[in-house]
């Protein structure tokens, strides 16, 4: 179960009940536009004993939706998490809910965490996790103004394999991977910044994290696809401000790629802030950090939120 203060109610698998103001249905139908569910229902696993910690993943995500965490005093900014799992799960707390009294209490930024469709679960769309995210960050641009949030400050942050799909949506937010079905569709889907968190970055060199590669791109993809999935190649001029953070001794999902994308991001000019820390491994979110010089990232995040210059004026 989750922590009290989260969620003014809770489910017993620790989600918001559905239909209730902290769960938002990302598609009008439940099932994205052409999507089938899965054989498998949905499925949460808890893997805490200790219920003032708890460590769930969700997978069989057939009806993607976020879970919505509103600071008592909000900022204006808000963050679409996307937590990460190797695109075989998606983690639910240690890169989800343990980021709320960082971001969102003390912050006050107004957190979206979503729950995303995944490959390699008898889908074969290896684009419908981009689709729920660009589609949740048109939501929530589409939606500001109930939620008291700026429509050009919303970022995304993603963590591991999470965090390869928000470079995606950060490189590809205009890329066509559904069709439009309504008028939230209308909105950018170009994130205005992004926190990219010890990010799965490259699909074909030393480096590369083999089972987030293979459950995306299969088992022998082509040198094509390859490339079109290693996010270096991907970045452009227009891709948002980002922020990168790893550590040094990352044996899961190397160092290697953060500094890809960095050094891709100053080729392109894009501005871009690099945070390289000695310790920390890997999926450390916030809670692996103690004692460690990593533990200081979410003030840096935040400092580094609040130093990006505004949008330039439009002409009335």
């Amino acid at each position: 179960m989750l922590p009290a203060p989260l969620f003014a109610q809770s489910t017993l698998d620790g989600e918001p009940p559905v239909g209730s103001a902290d769960r938002i249905a990302l598609w009008p139908d439940g099932l994205a536009p052409g999507d089938k569910p899965l054989h498998s229902p949905r499925r949460i696993v808890e893997r805490s004993a200790d219920p003032a910690l708890p460590d769930r993943y969700i997978d069989h995500v057939s009806t993607p939706y976020l879970v919505v965490h509103r600071p008592a005093r909000p900022n204006g900014d808000a963050l679409l998490v996307i937590p990460g799992g190797g695109y075989q799960r998606v983690v639910l707390d240690k890169e989800g809910t343990a980021l709320v009294p960082a971001f969102t209490e003390q912050g006050g930024t107004t957190l979206f965490v979503l729950r995303y469709r995944l490959p390699g679960e008898g889908r074969a769309d290896r684009e419908a996790a981009l689709a729920d995210a660009q589609r949740a960050l048109r939501l929530i641009r589409h939606r500001a103004g109930e939620w008291g949030i700026r429509p050009h400050r919303i970022g995304v942050m993603g963590f591991s394999a999470g965090g390869h799909l928000a470079a995606r949506l950060g490189t590809g937010f205009d890329a066509s991977v559904y069709p439009p079905t309504d008028a939230i569709d209308g909105e950018s889907a170009r994130p205005d910044y992004q926190l990219l968190v010890y990010p799965v970055i490259d699909m074909h060199g030393p480096d590369t994290h083999a089972g987030s590669r293979q459950r995306l791109l299969g088992d022998t993809p082509s040198p094509e696809l390859l490339q079109r999935y290693s996010m270096q190649t991907r970045v452009r001029a227009d891709t948002p401000p980002t922020f990168l953070l790893h550590a040094g001794d990352d044996d899961v999902v190397p160092v290697g790629n953060s500094l890809l994308f960095y050094q891709a991001l100053r080729t392109a000019g894009v501005t871009t802030e690099l945070h390289l820390f000695p310790h920390g491994g890997h999926g450390f979110g916030v809670r692996g950090t103690a004692g460690l010089t990593s533990a200081a990232w979410p003030r840096l995040a935040l400092d580094w939120i609040t130093s990006l210059p505004p949008p330039p004026r439009t002409a009335p």
